[in-house]
């Protein structure tokens, strides 16, 4: 099979596009002929030796996509079954070995494509909305970095829950997609966005999703008093300490935020993806059209996406 791989850590230049061998599956694997395979930084920061890895080289990125069951050691899953996964290793390949506690099913109306843009940023703004924070009809809830993928979805699901949304972004363009995307207000880092943010809410934002995490204690500044910070990212930069006596203080709370501790389990994957399907299936939240690139164009794909220029959601088709 073909895969993308690199053998050193670097820039785009180390990928390459190379033959090796099949998967071999274990008890309890399908293998899966991929049909779409989801980029993310993650990949970008695997590719340039700063995040964790499996395997030896050449290294295969990836962790999300969907495709077709090929191969199979469990009754359960069939030639032709249509299936996705958030998080299994080496999905840069023409074919994956699926552990069956990983696998999600595909509905019907659900594309591979849609499948790859949606699951790990589509679950992530799902467990900030629902278990991070429990969001309630009325409330108002900051979210960082409102344009890019987790934010798009964060305040589609934030808005489909009844609270009012304020979105940061970087730019007037990438205001420009926020606001598509159904927030209330929109403001812009580089302008004084705090004394903005108090205008439209004198007391402060029920809650801020920051991914940004060099911005935490700016926003603590704009949560309200007994409100709530919950940090999942770090874009820019690690945060400054937070001091305990601050919290006491201010009776406000930090909680952290990883997708890993809520897809402990098979059913949980399956629970968690099925509500996002659905509700893209009724129309309640939308996708921007992801941008596609070959899986032999991997250098391409890894550029744009470190260009910061994307919008929507980059995915690999081998």
């Amino acid at each position: 099979m073909k895969a993308l791989t690199f053998s050193t850590f670097g820039n785009s230049d180390v990928l390459e596009y190379i033959e090796i061998p099949n998967p071999q599956l274990k008890n309890d694997e399908i293998l899966v002929e991929m049909k779409a395979i989801g980029l993310n930084f993650a990949d970008v920061y695997r590719r340039k030796g700063n995040y964790h890895l499996k395997g030896n080289p050449p290294f295969i990125a990836g962790y999300e996509g969907a495709g077709i069951v090929v191969d199979s050691n469990n009754s359960d899953y069939k030639i032709g079954d249509r299936e996705a996964f958030a998080d299994v290793p080496f999905a840069n390949a023409e074919l994956v070995s699926v552990n069956t506690n990983h696998v999600i099913p595909l509905p019907d109306d659900i594309s591979f494509e849609t499948a790859a843009a949606v699951l790990l940023q589509g679950l992530t703004a799902h467990y900030l909305a629902t278990d991070s924070h429990k969001t309630t009809k009325g409330e108002t809830v900051l979210i960082h970095a409102a344009a890019g993928g987790v934010g798009q979805l964060l305040t589609q699901i934030s808005k489909l829950l009844g609270a009012n949304v304020i979105g940061l972004t970087s730019s007037a363009e990438k205001a420009k997609t926020a606001i598509k995307q159904g927030v209330d207000h929109v403001l812009l880092y580089n302008e004084n966005w705090k004394s903005d943010l108090f205008k439209i809410i004198p007391k402060g934002v029920d809650v801020v999703y920051d991914s940004i995490g060099s911005t935490l204690m700016e926003s603590f500044e704009v949560t309200k008093e007994c409100g709530q910070v919950v940090f999942f990212g770090m874009a820019g930069g690690d945060p400054e300490f937070v001091n305990p006596r601050m919290l006491m203080d201010s009776s406000k709370t930090l909680t952290g935020g990883d997708l890993w501790s809520y897809l402990n389990s098979k059913e949980e994957r399956i629970k968690r993806a099925n509500q996002l399907f659905t509700w893209i299936i009724e129309g309640k939240i939308t996708l921007a059209e992801p941008t596609s690139f070959k899986l032999s164009e991997g250098k391409l794909a890894h550029d744009f996406l470190e260009s910061r220029k994307s919008t929507g959601k980059i995915i690999l088709i081998p």
